[in-house]
This record gives C-alpha cells, structure tokens and sequence, in this order.
C-alpha cells in the first residue's frame, strides 16, 4: 500500500516535467496540469549544462539528449565589433570529466517532448488553466477553468512567470519588465555554407549594452540558433512575444562582425520577446502549496539558467521530501527553501547583471553543482536560509 501523499504539479513545462518525473520515480502518486490545449514543439534553443544533465540522469533521459544535442568543446566569448576573442571556457571532454557530465546545447522542443514523455500519460493533463486553490482543509481544492475540480495532499506550482499558485501565495503583481528583449530566430545550417565564415558551435558576440548568443540546437548541426539581448525602454504590445524582422536586426546589431551579419542575412522568421524578473521573494511555500522555477525566482536568460534553475528546484524539492519525509511536508519545503534562495537569487543576479563567461573565469560553482549530492544546509530557527 502506498502511503505517500498524493501531489499536483501545475504546468508541464520543463521544470514542472521534472518535478513530475522524479516524484513519480519516487513513487509519489503524481498527476500534472498544463494550460496548453496539447503539447507543440515551441521554444527554440536551450543549454543543458552538467548540472542539469545529472538530473536528466536520475531521469533516465541523459543518453537519449547526449545523442540528440549538439556537444560544443567550448564556450567563446568575442568582441561584437571586431570578433577578438574575450573568453574561451573549456566544454566538451573538459565538462565530463570535471563537472560530471555533459554540456549540450538541444532544441527545447525536443528537450521538452522527451521529459513529457518520460510522464505518466494517464496522469498527464492538458487544457487545464488554474483558476484557484482553497488549501483550507485536509485537501487542496483545485479549480480548472474549465470548472472541473482535483484534490491533493500537496501542490507545486510550476506554473511560470505569471503563476496563478504564486498569485495565491503572495497576491497579483506583475512580473517586472527588465528594459530588454530577446530575439529569437532558428536558421538552416545549409544557407551558411555560402560564407566563407567560421560558425561556431557556442558563441555569444558582445558590446556594451546588447548580445548576440549562438549555437547548434541538433546533434547534427542543421539547426542554428540565436537569442540575442538588446535595451528596449518598454513593452507595450500586450502580448508574450510579437513579430520582429532582419530590418530591426540590422539597425539593432549595426557595426557588428561579418559573421553576425551573416546570421542575420539568413533570418527567415525573428520573434521579440520582453525578459521578466521578479526580486527574489519572500515566501516559496505555504501550508500546502510549494513554488519553484519561474514561479518564484524568473530571471533574465543571460547565463542559460533560467531552466536549469527550474530542474534543479524540482530535484532539491523532491529529494528533501524524501529527507523529511512527506509526511512532514513544511519541514520538507522549508529545507527546499534553505537549499535553493541562495543559489537562485545569485544566479538571478548574475542573469540580470549579464556578466557569464564575458571573460574567463571558473564556472564550476555552476556545472559542478548536483542537487542530490550537495550537502544539505538546515533552515535557522526565523526559517531564512542557514
């Protein structure tokens, strides 16, 4: 019989897809919530670093991405103007043996239908928007807009940056729009045969006030990706994202390198998103309900963390669980919080900041990180990190 308690998490995204897979290899009767009508192959490029990929090996999924991602030997940091080299950050071989695993870059799509797979599917739910929680009983009472009910012991809200789980916590307050936006754009490898140009598999171009990173997003390198961070005073077009073009690109990137202007020459679709934060906030948990990812700590996406983040939460929140014991389920996310605020909030910092691997330096506090290993800070007695 099992006596563990049963637990929702809201949102499949990837930390949500995380939080669900583990729970569930730890035999925690687990149903998951998404929005989304279904799932859709979205987003474009993403890093797995070896902090995440020790995740995806407790998964069950590390060998599958291995083979499907591209696997760069290093990350280059270059002068936006003149492509002068300001950082060569060893990966590849480098990463394995040193932080434990593998450093890949990967489709996020494709990232993603591998973790939902990896799902109970009849424990998977789409078409399901959060509309309230009532944790005033024994049970937390879910409300879908679709005004069906659920009921669990305990609820994780990975439900992003405009969570309706934190709202519920800590009351409606709009994420903070940071003064930047991201072009997004994927390009066929096979145009850029036409330069005579090195594309290189990991490289992120910079000046002063703007960025453009790049790499493959397929083990086969068909797929190249940029996401780029350019200054926009505001966002005004209501929407998530809105359409850009290779005219907006040229004058935002006007004087950069060849290679950069190659990228752009080949652009067929751009997408403009605005980057969201939020300060680091006070609560993650209440009684029954639990934060982690985007949730509680959405960043600017500037170290190829925000994700990751969201994972290693998953990971920490289950594994003090199984510390605790689920039965002690405050005790369990108080340790969660212990063992997360600090390294979520310096990672959000260093994001906004937009300083990672600019230069050379040491990442290890990053790669080298696993959140089943790390020794386990205990929460003081004011419940702030130790």
């Amino acid at each position: 019989m099992n006596n563990k308690p049963t637990i929702a998490v809201i949102g499949a995204g990837l930390g949500g897809a995380a939080a669900g897979a583990l729970l569930q290899k730890a035999g925690y009767p687990t149903k998951v919530y998404e929005q989304a009508p279904a799932f859709a192959r979205l987003g474009a490029g993403i890093h797995l670093g070896p902090n995440v990929m020790k995740v995806m090996r407790r998964i069950g999924i590390e060998e599958k991405l291995n083979a499907m991602g591209s696997h760069p030997d290093y990350w280059f940091s270059r002068n936006g103007m003149t492509g002068e080299y300001q950082s060569r950050i060893p990966l590849g071989e480098f990463a394995r043996e040193n932080y434990g695993a593998a450093y890949i870059t990967v489709h996020r799509g494709d990232l993603h239908e591998l973790m939902v797979s990896t799902l109970d599917q009849d424990n998977l739910y789409f078409d399901k928007r959060l509309v309230d929680v009532d944790d005033s009983g024994g049970k937390v009472v879910m409300t879908f807009a679709d005004g069906s009910t659920e009921e669990a012991d305990l609820v994780i809200g990975a439900d992003g940056v405009n969570s309706r789980l934190r709202e519920k916590l800590l009351g409606p307050e709009a994420p903070i729009y940071s003064g930047w936006v991201a072009h997004r754009a994927i390009i066929s490898a096979e145009k850029l045969k036409a330069y005579d140009l090195d594309f290189e598999a990991c490289v992120k171009w910079w000046s002063e006030d703007r960025h453009m990173m790049v790499y493959f997003v397929t083990g086969d390198e068909k797929e190249y990706y940029y996401v780029t961070g350019v200054p926009e005073p505001d966002w005004d077009h209501g929407t998530s994202f809105v359409d850009s073009s290779r005219e907006e690109m040229r004058k935002a990137f006007e004087g950069y390198h060849p290679t950069v202007q190659a990228l752009i020459d080949c652009t067929e679709t751009v997408t403009k998103w605005p980057l969201l934060e939020r300060n680091p906030l006070p609560l993650w948990h209440e009684n029954r309900l639990v934060l982690l990812g985007d949730a509680c700590h959405p960043m600017k996406p500037h170290m190829a963390q925000g994700a990751a983040m969201a994972i290693e939460d998953a990971a920490m929140l289950v594994r003090c669980l199984e510390e605790v014991g689920a039965e002690h389920y405050q005790q369990a996310f108080e340790l969660y919080r212990t063992n997360r605020f600090e390294r979520a909030s310096r990672v959000q910092q260093v994001s906004h900041d937009n300083t990672w691997l600019r230069e050379d330096e040491d990442p290890a506090w990053v790669f080298a990180y696993d959140p089943f290993e790390v020794p386990l800070k205990q929460p003081t007695s004011q419940g702030s990190p130790a």
